[in-house]
C-alpha cells in the first residue's frame, strides 16, 4: 500500500514564503512524474506544478517565477517551495504521484492535504 503524506502548509502573510513536502511510502518500485494541486473554497482543483523523474517542470501561469517544484527521488519526495505569497494562493494543496509498486502497475495516487492560508 502507497501513502503520499504532505507537510509543511500553515497561515502566513501576503509576500510570505512557505515550503511543502509530501513523502512516498510503502511497497513503492518507481515514480513518474509528481505533480501539485490546490483547491480554494468553492472552485474546482487545479494543477499548480508538475515535476518529471528527469527534473523537467511545469507551473501554471499564475504560479511562475514564484512557486519552485523539486524532487528528491532517494526519498520519494517531492517539495513546492511557495514565495511572494498572495491572497488567491489560498487553498488546500495536494500531492498527486504516478507510482509502480511491487504489487500492481502504474497508477495515480493523491496525498490528505495540507491547507494553505495567505493573509492580505
Amino acid at each position: 500500500q502507497v501513502q503520499l503524506v504532505e507537510s509543511g502548509g500553515g497561515l502566513v502573510q501576503a509576500g510570505g514564503s512557505l515550503r511543502l513536502s509530501c513523502a512516498a511510502s510503502g511497497s513503492i518500485f518507481s515514480i513518474n512524474v509528481m505533480r501539485w494541486y490546490r483547491q480554494a473554497p468553492g472552485k474546482q482543483r487545479e494543477l499548480v506544478a508538475a515535476i518529471s523523474s528527469g527534473g523537467n517542470t511545469n507551473y501554471a501561469d499564475s504560479v511562475k517565477g514564484r512557486f519552485t517544484i523539486s524532487r528528491d527521488n532517494a526519498k520519494n519526495t517531492v517539495y513546492l517551495q511557495m514565495n511572494s505569497l498572495k491572497p488567491e494562493d489560498t487553498g488546500v494543496y495536494y500531492c498527486n504521484a504516478f507510482i509502480s509498486t511491487a504489487v500492481a502497475s502504474w497508477r495515480s495516487y493523491w496525498g490528505q492535504g495540507t491547507q494553505v492560508t495567505v493573509s492580505s
